[in-house]
């Protein structure tokens, strides 16, 4: 919250709406299978194809110190900046299961990878929106920034 302040007014009022927009996201790519859910899943999926990734998002709880997750962020923060991939950060991770997890399952959602829709389907409004979002936000020297989910 306080590099929030940091930040231009117009970038603090996008940050709302760019929670709503990666919920749009996620949901969209849920339902047409182009979610990736797992650190381990992720590594496989950039390792394997990284032109067909076209977010990333990393989420912790504030509370979570878990050094081997931040080695494996770190990791991945620095793929996604060498292959010019969006990248986000949550810290509600509860609410991030919500929205990715199946029913009544906990998913290790530490990081998600929405990839590419495929060719002939039309671009995800709200996926442009974020890459927009992210772009602006490295423009400030906010290079992962962070974006607070909406209650559900």
């Amino acid at each position: 919250l306080i590099r929030t302040k940091l930040l231009p007014t117009s970038l603090q009022t996008k940050m709302v709406n760019e929670g709503e927009s990666l919920a749009e996201a996620l949901l969209s790519a849920k339902a047409e299978g182009r979610l990736t859910v797992g650190v381990y899943e992720c590594a496989k999926i950039m390792n394997a194809d990284p032109d067909s990734v076209s977010f990333c998002l990393l989420a912790t709880d504030d509370f979570e110190c878990d050094i081997a997750l931040q080695i494996h962020f770190t990791l991945i923060q620095a793929f996604c900046f060498d292959n010019d991939i969006s990248i986000v950060r949550v810290n509600d991770l509860k609410r991030l299961n919500a929205l990715v997890g199946a029913k009544g399952q906990l998913e290790d959602a530490h990081c998600v990878l929405i990839t590419n829709p495929a060719e002939d389907s039309w671009e995800d409004p709200a996926l442009e929106k974020l890459h927009m979002f992210c772009e602006e936000s490295r423009s400030y020297n906010e290079w992962v920034p962070e974006i607070t989910l909406p209650e559900r």
